[in-house]
């Protein structure tokens, strides 16, 4: 069974000092099923009082308030996590599985993860790739063969190119470009997936990359973001559209939702005519037990985004630009 130590560093520079900073942070990995966390710890700079609740789907959530005159904000997250291998899943399903999907849609079960949501919509661009994709994306085999076949077909069909859509970029924009970041890979196959009836949902993480003989350690550079599907008798089960491959004891859940919008990994707002700049950095290195925090890891390698514009007024751009996309 692995373990991984996980360290998150988010860094926002202001271009003038802003006069608060209210943000809420989800990066403590869930436990649950075959997944562990020992071991969780936030630190904030300038330092803030942090408290935490979970949400109803279980995620935990932390949230603080920097009320003090501040021009930069820095937030620090480790964690250690044991996971064990997943079950091994059938080949195929039994005959009766749609029939048990249309049973759940009758009685109004997992509502929210049969439905539309903010990014994984039913419009038009979406439709249309739905539609091209033929027998893949239809009912003509068993649930877990489909949904195998669609993650096949968006994994086949976008490039992935880190920082080519935005943390609100719409699915029009990588369904137009046929690029994105994980981001959009599963916003596209959540929403394929939900039109054939099947609950999906959004999960939000880390992956920790494989060896190679030139690189022992295993490295994650960004936080990552995959898809879970339910099925009849199976339950959910998470698919990798990015990587097209089914979920494995290096994928590190930490949030779900119905896509992006529930499970940023920050959100906030802060008070001051200035800019910001995001950098983030993640670093995933296998363990053996729980390190005594702070753990050895490198120093940071930031993954710097663009300068954001000035703080609006409105509520919902402030948000925004506070916010960090998951690549």
């Amino acid at each position: 069974m692995p373990h991984y130590t996980i360290r998150h560093v988010t860094r926002f520079t202001y271009t003038t000092p802003v006069s608060e900073s209210l943000m809420e942070v989800r990066m403590q990995p869930r436990s649950e099923g075959a997944q562990r966390c020992l071991r969780f710890e936030l630190g904030i700079q300038p330092r803030a009082r942090v408290l935490g609740y979970r949400d109803y789907l279980g995620n935990t959530i932390h949230h603080f308030d920097v009320p003090a005159r501040h021009g930069h904000l820095t937030l620090t997250a480790v964690a250690h996590v044991q996971i064990d291998s997943p079950p091994t899943l059938p080949e195929a399903l039994r005959d009766q599985a749609w029939a048990v999907v249309d049973v759940w849609a009758r009685d109004g079960e997992h509502f929210d993860s049969r439905h539309p949501s903010r990014f994984a919509v039913w419009n038009t661009p979406l439709l249309a790739y739905a539609s091209g994709l033929g027998a893949a994306a239809e009912r003509a085999h068993d649930p877990l063969t489909t949904v195998r076949q669609v993650m096949a077909a968006v994994h086949r069909d976008f490039e992935y190119v880190p920082r080519s859509t935005r943390v609100d970029s719409p699915i029009d924009d990588a369904l137009a470009a046929r690029t994105g970041v994980c981001q959009d890979f599963a916003h596209g196959m959540i929403a394929i997936v939900r039109r054939l009836g099947l609950p999906a949902r959004y999960v939000s993480g880390y992956i920790a990359q494989r060896s190679t003989d030139d690189r022992p350690a295993l490295v994650a550079s960004a936080t990552h973001a995959w898809v879970e599907v339910l099925f009849p008798e199976v339950g959910w089960v998470g698919f990798d559209p990015t990587n097209n491959s089914e979920a494995e004891d290096r994928h590190i859940r930490v949030a779900i939702g119905r896509d992006y919008a529930d499970v940023p990994p920050t959100r906030g707002v802060f008070k001051g005519n200035s800019a910001s700049q995001l950098a983030v950095s993640v670093d995933v290195t296998p363990a053996t037990a729980p390190p005594a925090f702070e753990p050895m890891l490198p120093n940071p390698q930031w993954a710097t985004e663009e300068l954001a514009p000035p703080s609006d007024p409105d509520y919902e751009k402030q948000l925004q630009s506070q916010q960090q996309q998951q690549q």
